[in-house]
């Protein structure tokens, strides 16, 4: 049934271009039409006042017809067995196949879970939290887990002002509804810096400069803030409900989260605009 159906689709779109775009084959198709008609309303005077034998003799061309036809399909069967596939098996392959997520540059659209998300579309303007103090960045605990950190840039306003949004709401939810504080580790990330990391190896990042959404101050790496001093250590499982609870709020944000990935990185997010990245 399908294959009948893009062979029919195939047809019928190579009919509707001709006539778009030949004026012969729309005056071929008028002229067809009129003498169908024609002959339509013939044949219609001619059976009603035909004999039984004539009808019967109509009958036996039209299954004589039919009978030509089959015969014409076996004679070049070749044709078919090759032609038919050529035409059906692309247009199956887009039925089967189809998802938004093929169309280039496509982004899908997170749900807006409640008032607060819809705050943020009507403009809520938001206040980044006071930064950690300089030391925060250089605890044993934070060096082992994230070199280089103290060198970091934690400038707001570097961020993509959309981006900017999304994460201040998202911390904001975090704290509100969940009582996590945030800590922006690093924002915006120069391609310098970008190679460097990258030159630590796969532990660090994958990524060379201009690879990565933080060149563009789309993306940011986040942890939280308690009793004074950076929580990062994914064996704390206060931290590990929290990364869960942030990836969570990031993606209702319609932010992608680094938890998805097979490299996870529980606390990076970033937002994923079309025609920014050329890959």
């Amino acid at each position: 049934m399908l294959i009948f159906l893009a062979l029919l689709y195939f047809c019928v779109a190579c009919s509707l271009i001709w006539l778009a775009c030949f004026p012969t084959g729309r005056a071929m198709l008028g002229q067809f039409v009129f003498s169908l008609r024609s002959r339509m309303k013939r044949r219609d005077t001619e059976w009603r006042g035909a004999p039984a034998r004539e009808r019967g003799a109509f009958r036996r061309g039209l299954a004589g017809g039919l009978a030509a036809a089959v015969k014409l399909a076996r004679r070049n069967w070749i044709v078919f067995a090759i032609g038919v596939p050529v035409i059906a098996i692309p247009s199956l392959l887009a039925l089967v196949l189809r998802s938004p997520a093929m169309l280039p540059d496509y982004v899908p659209t997170a749900a807006l879970p409640d008032a607060q998300i819809a705050a943020l579309l009507e403009g809520e303007q938001l206040v980044p939290p006071v930064a950690p103090p300089p030391l925060a960045f250089t605890t044993q605990e934070v060096v082992l887990v994230r070199p280089m950190l103290v060198s970091a840039s934690r400038n707001w306003g570097l961020l993509h002002p959309d981006f900017n949004a999304r994460l201040l709401l998202a911390f904001k939810i975090m704290k509100e509804q969940h009582g996590y504080e945030m800590a922006l580790l690093e924002g915006y990330r120069s391609p310098a810096r970008q190679d460097l990391l990258a030159q630590m190896g796969g532990t660090v990042t994958n990524a060379r400069a201009f690879q990565s959404w933080h060149q563009y101050g789309l993306a940011a790496d986040c942890a939280f803030w308690r009793d004074g001093k950076l929580v990062i250590s994914e064996k704390d499982p206060w931290a590990m409900r929290g990364y869960r609870l942030y990836g969570e709020v990031a993606e209702q944000l319609g932010l992608t989260w680094g938890g998805r990935w097979k490299m996870m990185d529980l606390g990076h997010t970033e937002l994923r605009l079309p025609g920014v990245m050329r890959r």
